[in-house]
């Protein structure tokens, strides 16, 4: 217990860490003084942040000596080591560039995934057997790196786009840019919600028929959607307004496909209230922070984020996946849908990388390109894992 409860004061610490560190290197974008002054900001935020990627890392080997096996075995250990990986990329690449502004970008990305994390259960739990392996640390820990460095991409290629697109005319690409920035919120609002739920201690229990089984699921969130064919069996509980639809797979589908559709209203009203706050669209807002952020340079940081996460996840996602699949399953490939969407993600950066090397695709379709590859990876991680039924559900 001594352990855990140092292993998460230092995750704790860590994220506070990375928010103090967000508002100095913002402090270096705005403030208007000496170049000496902007470097002192600058300096600060880089040395919180690094701190801060100390105390993730005592979070991580701590809750790996109190466990016994390497802290990624479920989705809250794999999205926090997802995050320090992110953050160890930015660390890299802020000390080749010196670009102070990155850290507003890419730390408030990390913060979130490492916010998400912390809505799914933190017990520590023994490792089926199919995990038991040494290769669980070396497969899923390279495939965490090769997407945190693909995210450094994301964060640029976000950033390529807020500075480019023409905020005061309408268009495709304005609307689409505030979609993906949304959707941001839509994240926000999932930790937002459910923390506050969590808060009030709120639980709902449901039966329902799985097979010939009699199953009891228990929701988190007043019910919206209940499970298929299901019954609620506390009393005083908002009975659910429809049954969530049968082709949902899957253990507890209703609860999951719940949280997504609470997590979309509560997303969609901090949005909506932070647009009435500001009067402006989001892009809009952020536009000026970037105005002195040469556009060539954050196109080269894109490129050479996905130049070097590509191979990174190639080893982990796809080739030490294999290898692992063989010695536990008994074959190399099975169309199990979180291998699908694996294959999905290589496929893509491979056309991105073609593109780009024999296309000419520089810019903003490159941009473009980088945001939609991390989308797919975000997709892979909370939709494969929590709504479609697989071999990799134990996650």
């Amino acid at each position: 217990m001594d352990l855990l409860n140092i292993s998460s004061t230092a995750l704790y610490a860590a994220f506070v860490l990375y928010l103090i560190a967000t508002f100095f290197f913002g402090a270096t974008i705005r403030d208007k003084r000496t170049d000496n002054k902007k470097g002192i900001s600058a300096k600060i935020a880089m040395t919180l942040t690094v701190l801060g990627f100390l105390a993730q890392l005592v979070y991580f080997i701590t809750r790996w000596m109190a466990s016994g096996h390497a802290p990624v075995s479920n989705m809250f250990e794999f999205l926090t080591f997802l995050g320090m990986a992110l953050v160890l990329a930015f660390i890299i690449i802020y000390s080749y560039y010196k670009l102070s502004f990155l850290g507003l970008f890419a730390l408030p990305i990390a913060m979130i995934i490492i916010a998400y994390a912390s809505m799914f259960p933190t017990e520590l739990a023994p490792l089926v057997p199919s995990l038991q392996s040494h290769w669980l640390y070396i497969h899923v820990t390279t495939v965490a790196l090769g997407q945190g460095i693909l995210g450094i991409s994301f964060v640029v290629g976000l950033m390529y786009l807020i500075k480019q697109i023409d905020q005061t005319v309408k268009s495709k690409q304005r609307s689409w840019l505030e979609f993906v920035l949304y959707l941001l919120f839509v994240l926000i609002g999932f930790v937002v919600i459910t923390t506050t739920f969590n808060a009030v201690n709120y639980n709902a229990s449901f039966e329902y028929q799985s097979g010939t089984e009699t199953l009891v699921t228990e929701y988190h969130l007043p019910a919206i959607a209940g499970p298929n064919q299901g019954t609620l069996i506390t009393e005083d509980i908002m009975e659910p307004w429809f049954e969530t639809p049968s082709w949902f797979q899957g253990g507890d589908a209703g609860r999951k496909f719940n949280t997504v559709i609470w997590s979309l209203i509560a997303g969609s009203v901090i949005y909506l209230i932070t647009r009435l706050i500001l009067r402006k669209r989001i892009g809009a807002v952020i536009q000026p922070l970037l105005k002195n952020v040469k556009a060539d340079l954050l196109d080269e940081i894109e490129y050479r984020s996905v130049a070097i996460g590509f191979p990174v996840f190639t080893l982990g996602g796809l080739i030490f996946a294999s290898i692992w699949a063989e010695i536990a399953w008994g074959r190399f490939w099975g169309w199990d849908p979180k291998e699908v969407w694996a294959l999905i993600t290589w496929f893509f950066y491979a056309a991105y990388l073609h593109l780009r090397l024999s296309r000419g695709w520089h810019g903003e379709k490159s941009a473009w390109l980088a945001v939609i590859g991390f989308g797919i990876i975000m997709f892979n991680l909370i939709v494969v894992n929590l709504v479609l039924a697989g071999l990799h559900s134990y996650a």
